[in-house]
C-alpha cells in the first residue's frame, strides 16, 4: 500500500511526485515527518465550531479537524490538567505514574483548609514528572528530532521543567498552571521574556513556535522537528479585548439571552449555556494564534510533511474557576467524573493519509499519542514505557483497534465540584465508583451520552464484573485512595452547600447578566477583564 506524499510511518520524498512503499519504514531512514502537537488548556469538547458550538468561532482549529481524523470519543486521562499532561508525556495512566491531581492541590489534613467540609481526605500524589521515565520528547530526540516546547508545563518545580525531560528549547514552561500576570503583557514568567505592553500571550507562544520552525526548517537542517505548543489558554484568568467582547456580546444578544444560565450540581452551580463574551474572546484569541502556526506551515512549504495534533487536557470549566462555558449535551465539565470533564477535542492530521478528513467513534485517550507519534515517525515503539497507550495508526489508515478498557482515577475533590471517584469504560458501558459512599453508577453512552440514567440496578452482574476489573487494574498500577476524615461534620457541610445555593448561585447569575450588558466595563481595564467569581 502506498501514499501520494509519504507513508503512514512518515517516509517523505521532498519536491517530487511519486509514492514510497511502506517497506521503507525503517528507524534508520533520515527523512521523517515533522510534528506540531497543540494542547489547549481547559478547552471543552463543544468549545469549537467543528464540534458543535454555535457561539465560539474557531476556523483555524476547525481546519485541523476538517483536514484530519476526528476522534469523536477522544479522552483526556484525567478531569484536571497535570495528570493528563503527564500521561501525554509518559504514555501511562495517572494511577500508574502517580500524578493524580493538579500539582499544588492540597492533600490529607491540608485539604480541610479549602473550607469545603468534605467526608474524605485526598491521598498524596506525585508532584513532578519522573526523571527515570523515558518521555515522548526524549524518545523523539533519540530518533533524531529537534524538540521544542512553548507554553504551559505544570509538571514539576525548577528541577522538572521541559528542558529536563527532552526538550531542546523551552519558551514559557515552568511550575505553574495559569498565566501569571494574565494574557496580556507584561506577564510574569521566568522562561518567557515579557513583550511590549498589551502583547497577547497566546499569540506570542504561537510566534515563538513559528520562529523555531523558521530556524529549524528540515529542508535546510536535514533534521525533523517535534514542536509542542501548550497554550495557557483557555485557563483562567478569563480575559479579552474590548473588541472581541463586543463581538460576542452582540452575538449573544442576537441569539437571545437565556433568563438563567446555571443549575446547582452536587457541590457547585454548573453553567448550562455558552454565552460568556469574555471567554469567547479568549477562545478566539487562541484560535487566531493557531492560525499563525498553520499559515507558517504553509508558507515554509512544510504542509506536506508535517503531522498536526490538536487536543485539550480536560473538559471545559462549567463550574469552579471562572464558570466559563457549558459542555452540554455532555454532563458537567472540568474536575468531574462525567463526559464533560474527560471527553476532548482530539484531532490528528497526517498529510497523505487523512487528506479530506474523516472521523471515528473508536475511543482514544491521552496515553495513545506517545506510540502513535513514534509509529508515524517510523521509530521503534517503547511498549515498556507507554504501557497504557495504543498506536492509533490503524485507525488513521482506515482500520480498527481491538476493544480495551479505559480507566480514570481521581481520588480527590476538584476545585470545580467533582467527587473522588474512579471510572472504567468498556465498549459503550461506563462505570463510576464513588469513594464517599462506595456507590457505583452505570451508564450506556451510546444510548445515554448525557449520563442522565443510571442503569446499575438493571445490570448487577455487569456492575460487579466491571468493578472487579477496575480495581484489579488500579491495584496493579499502585493506585492510592482517599481516607475518611475523622473530623467530618455533616452539619458544617450542609451549611456550606446551603451558602453555595443561596448566595453564590444568585451572584453567578447576576455576574453573567453583567458580562452580557452593553454597558459592561471592567473598570475600564480590558486587560484585566478576568471574570473569576471566587
Amino acid at each position: 500500500m502506498t501514499y501520494k506524499i509519504f507513508s503512514i510511518l512518515g517516509v517523505v520524498v521532498f519536491f517530487m511526485a511519486g509514492c514510497v512503499n511502506k517497506d521503507e519504514r525503517k528507524p534508520g531512514n533520515t527523512v521523517r515527518p515533522n510534528f506540531i502537537f497543540i494542547l489547549a488548556d481547559d478547552l471543552g469538547y463543544h468549545d469549537l465550531g467543528v464540534t458543535g458550538s454555535k457561539y465560539y468561532e474557531t476556523p483555524n482549529i476547525d481546519r485541523i479537524a476538517n483536514e484530519g481524523m476526528v476522534f469523536r470519543e477522544g479522552y483526556a486521562t484525567c478531569q484536571v490538567c497535570s495528570p493528563s499532561r503527564a500521561s501525554i508525556m509518559l504514555g501511562t495512566f495517572p494511577a500508574r505514574h502517580g500524578i493524580t491531581d493538579w500539582i499544588g492541590a492540597k492533600t490529607g489534613e491540608e485539604w480541610r483548609k479549602a473550607g469545603r467540609f468534605n467526608q474524605l481526605l485526598p491521598p498524596e500524589y506525585v508532584r513532578k514528572l519522573s526523571a527515570e521515565a523515558l518521555t515522548l520528547p526524549e524518545a523523539m530526540k533519540e530518533g533524531g528530532y529537534k524538540t521544542f516546547f512553548a507554553g504551559k508545563w505544570h509538571l514539576g518545580d525548577s528541577t522538572s521543567w521541559p528542558e529536563h525531560h527532552g526538550f531542546d528549547v523551552n519558551k514559557g514552561g515552568w511550575d505553574v498552571g495559569s498565566p501569571h500576570g494574565g494574557y496580556f503583557a507584561p506577564w510574569n514568567n521566568p522562561n518567557l521574556e515579557s513583550g511590549p505592553d498589551g502583547e497577547n500571550l497566546s499569540m506570542r507562544l504561537a510566534l515563538e513556535t513559528v520562529e523555531f520552525m523558521r530556524h529549524n526548517d528540515p529542508k535546510v537542517t536535514g533534521q525533523p522537528f517535534f514542536a509542542y505548543l501548550a497554550f495557557y489558554a483557555v485557563h483562567g484568568p478569563i480575559q479579552t479585548t474590548k473588541e472581541k467582547w463586543a463581538k460576542y456580546q452582540r452575538k449573544a444578544e442576537a441569539a437571545g439571552i437565556a433568563e438563567t444560565g446555571f443549575e446547582m450540581g452536587h457541590f457547585l452551580p454548573i453553567r448550562q449555556v455558552q454565552d460568556n463574551p469574555v471567554y469567547a474572546g479568549l477562545v478566539e484569541a487562541m484560535d487566531d494564534a493557531v492560525g499563525e502556526v498553520l499559515k507558517a506551515v504553509d508558507a515554509l512549504g512544510l504542509a506536506d510533511n508535517t503531522v498536526i495534533v490538536f487536543t485539550s487536557d480536560n473538559g471545559g470549566v462549567a463550574a469552579g474557576d471562572a464558570f466559563a462555558t457549558s459542555n452540554l449535551p455532555l454532563r458537567a465539565g472540568k474536575g468531574y467524573q462525567f463526559e464533560g470533564g474527560i471527553r476532548e477535542p482530539y484531532f490528528i492530521k497526517v498529510p497523505g493519509v487523512t487528506d479530506g478528513g474523516g472521523s471515528t467513534s473508536t475511543p482514544a485517550t491521552g496515553t495513545d499519542f506517545y506510540p502513535t507519534i513514534l509509529e508515524l515517525a517510523g521509530l521503534e515503539l517503547k511498549p515498556e514505557q507507554h504501557l497504557d497507550g495504543k498506536s492509533l495508526v490503524p485507525i488513521l489508515e482506515g482500520g480498527t483497534l481491538e476493544d480495551r478498557p479505559l480507566i480514570w482515577h481521581y481520588p480527590h475533590y476538584g476545585n470545580q465540584g467533582g467527587e473522588p471517584s474512579s471510572i472504567i469504560r468498556e465498549g459503550a458501558w461506563k462505570l463510576i465508583h464513588y469513594y464517599e459512599d462506595g456507590r457505583e453508577e452505570l451508564y450506556h453512552l451510546k444510548n445515554d451520552l448525557e449520563e442522565t440514567t443510571d442503569v446499575s440496578g438493571e445490570h448487577p452482574e455487569l456492575v460487579k464484573a466491571m468493578s472487579e476489573k477496575l480495581f484489579a487494574l488500579l491495584d496493579e498500577m499502585g493506585a492510592r485512595f482517599p481516607a475518611r476524615d475523622p473530623e467530618y461534620d455533616a452539619e458544617k457541610e450542609k451549611q456550606y452547600l446551603d451558602h453555595v445555593r443561596e448566595v453564590r448561585l444568585p451572584r453567578l447569575e447576576r455576574q453573567r447578566k453583567n458580562f452580557l450588558s452593553p454597558d459592561f466595563d471592567p473598570d475600564n481595564n480590558w486587560w484585566g477583564s478576568e471574570v473569576t467569581v471566587d
